[in-house]
């Protein structure tokens, strides 16, 4: 059975003509180009060939077979755009997938201290990506993962550590 890695959102149709705009979470439109498959919710993964693809107003507008219209394309909004994992280009050295290193162990540079698990991630825009970070007695940390504030991610060790910006971790920790 495929694992599949999410690439996008599709957030909104455009036009009349059936064409779909997606955030996409890939650093390659290319990913995008003949194959995909979409997940509503937890749902099955569902195929659609790529009939065409476009970029618009910094998203990318995809038009997919068996979607002609805005009414079909509309039943599409917040579906996750998916590919196979086995289909991800090959990485460099120092880069991973955000899929991969879900589940690893989030410490903070500073002292070495655990914070929780690495639990979910989303991007509202394509050029922040967020993580959500779930601590020991289950409270939630949104966590930005900009460069600056990830100090290193050991794929051996299954450990991320953060160098979080002043204040935050106290926003989430303090009281309640």
């Amino acid at each position: 059975m495929d694992k599949y890695v999410q690439i996008g959102l599709i957030t909104k149709p455009h036009g009349l003509r059936g064409e779909v705009c997606v955030v996409s979470y890939a650093d390659s439109p290319f990913l995008m180009q003949e194959r995909i498959f979409l997940q509503a919710g937890k749902g099955p993964c569902v195929p659609y060939r790529v009939r065409s693809s476009r970029r618009h107003s910094g998203t990318e507008l995809l038009l997919l077979e068996g979607i002609d219209d805005r009414n079909a394309a509309e039943k599409l909004r917040q579906h996750k755009v998916l590919i196979p994992h086995a289909e991800l280009p090959e990485l460099e050295d120092d880069e991973v997938y955000i899929e991969d290193i879900l589940g690893f162990t989030v410490v903070l540079d500073e002292d070495g201290s655990t914070l929780g698990t690495l639990t979910a991630f989303s991007a509202p825009t394509p050029e922040q990506e967020v993580w959500e970070i779930t601590t020991p007695d289950g409270k939630e940390v949104l966590f930005p993962a900009a460069e600056e504030f990830v100090a290193e991610i050991d794929v051996d060790s299954e450990t991320i550590r953060i160098t979080p910006p002043p204040g935050l971790l106290e926003i989430y920790l303090s009281g309640s």
